[in-house]
């Protein structure tokens, strides 16, 4: 079921949304070559807390494997929900970040690809392209059209460079919870419902310089590249509204 927010529910969530990238901009000039991402994830997890929100992620899933982190960190080959462990970064890293704020009840949503110190022209192309899949996605976001459009924006616009999309996870609803309906997939298949004032939806498209395809790991969350070729992520949050749809999240940073 699609969970409609009324006006101030959005605003709770629009203010989840601005701390949360608040706190991506103090984080990203951390991440560079030498830091495990533990610390990184530390960081995060004392940052929310003193802002007074609490980090959305950790602890969530199945009772027996919850989520470890405050913030999802995947590098390179790795797409999604990457563990924060005692890795630490290397130079010329493409290093994607996801993290989630709860915020008095009212959960955002936002994920970027850093990259750590210079990398390869075709690991910069890959991060600019993925960026530039989800505006696509966003300008297809319109109360009165169908959701499939959104897909259709991002697949084009990464298949028209030759990448490919990762199809076996998506975006979708948040806002009340961490994941709701409806999803939001980069590929078009499934539901197509008509998109509609209310409706609050994280776009996160997820490009790879190979294939499509994807592999999780024994840890039961870290999601690879079946190629282990690149991968990059980038996500906003955004409402939609019977006239226009607007960014919560702000802009981070220009890939």
């Amino acid at each position: 079921m699609i969970r409609l927010k009324n006006e101030k529910q959005i605003d709770g969530i629009r203010k989840s949304c601005k701390l949360l990238s608040a706190m991506y901009r103090e984080l990203l000039p951390l991440v560079k070559s030498g830091v495990e991402t533990i610390e990184l994830d530390r960081w995060v997890h004392n940052w929310i807390k003193k802002a007074g929100g609490k980090p959305a992620f950790l602890g969530y899933g199945p009772r027996k494997n919850p989520f470890p982190g405050s913030i999802c960190i995947s590098i390179n080959d790795e797409v999604i929900h990457g563990i924060p462990s005692k890795r630490k970064i290397a130079e010329g890293d493409l290093v994607s970040l996801d993290c989630g704020i709860d915020l008095d009840g009212y959960i955002s949503d936002q994920a970027v690809t850093v990259e750590a110190g210079k990398v390869s022209p075709a690991a910069h192309k890959l991060n600019i392209v993925t960026r530039e899949c989800l505006y696509a996605g966003i300008k297809a976001a319109r109360a009165g059209d169908r959701l499939l459009q959104i897909a259709r924006a991002v697949q084009g616009h990464a298949l028209a460079q030759g990448y490919g999309v990762v199809h076996q996870f998506c975006g979708h609803g948040v806002g009340l919870e961490v994941h709701e309906d409806p999803q939001v997939v980069n590929v078009p298949h499934g539901p197509n419902p008509r998109m509609t004032g209310g409706m609050v939806l994280a776009l996160e498209p997820m490009i790879n310089l190979g294939t499509g395809d994807v592999e999780i790991l024994e840890d039961g969350w870290t999601v690879v590249t079946a190629d282990r070729k690149l991968s990059a992520h980038w996500e906003h949050t955004i409402a939609l509204f019977p006239d226009h749809t607007e960014i919560l999240s702000d802009p981070i940073m220009e890939a």
